[in-house]
């Protein structure tokens, strides 16, 4: 176990190495040119109008929930899942072998910051939550519907980031987590309101307000 660990510490390591690298020579300032994305959310204006429209309710219950009444990572094309086209759509100079698998390319992670050269560095995050939308109405949906939403490439639910970063995410709605990255805090906002507004979720009032005071500094 802790070669594995090693291993994965090494990688990380080299990868910070490298991106520090680029910094100092002027080659690594910002997220680079090439960098792909999820789909452009509403702007922050239609967000702000969205938001409105929401219906505003106690956040539900967790009771009932599990990841499984989500299938997600479902085959796209191919042999290619969900997550091996999030991994192929927002990296740079992506290859992919024959099971669609990334064996290489380059992700920047619009959370935090940081660069990877590994996809086993990367999570694909739903940026709400899946557990999230259980508690705001997902809870009464078809597992058709269900499968849908936690595979969803065309509104800007899925993205590539740090792996830990999602996970100390986790299932936290923006009144309790936002992107250490405030550069990104506007688009992340913009996303959450554009996926609820068209899934017809609920937000809770602390959530609401947390959006609220997100957007109105957006232009």
């Amino acid at each position: 176990m802790f070669s594995v660990y090693a291993r994965r510490s090494a990688r990380r390591l080299a990868a910070l190495a490298a991106t520090a690298a680029l910094a100092v020579t002027g080659l690594l300032t910002t997220a680079p040119a090439a960098q792909a994305s999820p789909p452009t959310p509403v702007s922050a204006a239609t967000a702000r109008t969205y938001l409105g429209q929401l219906t505003v309710r106690a956040e539900g219950s967790s009771s009932g929930y599990s990841r499984d009444l989500f299938p997600h990572w479902i085959t796209q094309y191919d042999a290619c899942n969900t997550r091996e086209v999030v991994l192929e759509r927002d990296g740079t100079g992506v290859i992919q072998d024959s099971t669609c698998a990334a064996t290489g390319g380059s992700w920047y992670s619009e959370y935090d910051g940081a660069t990877w050269y590994a996809a086993s560095d990367l999570d694909i995050d739903h940026v709400v939550p899946l557990a999230e939308a259980w508690r705001s109405g997902a809870n009464s949906w078809t597992t058709t519907q269900r499968r849908s939403f936690a595979n969803d490439l065309t509104r800007p639910q899925l993205i590539a980031v740090t792996d830990n970063v999602n996970q100390a995410k986790g299932d936290q709605d923006p009144a309790e987590w936002l992107p250490s990255r405030t550069a990104y805090r506007c688009t992340y906002a913009r996303m959450w309101v554009h996926v609820k507004h068209y899934w017809g979720l609920s937000v809770d009032s602390a959530e609401k307000s947390a959006l609220q005071s997100v957007l109105n500094g957006c232009s």
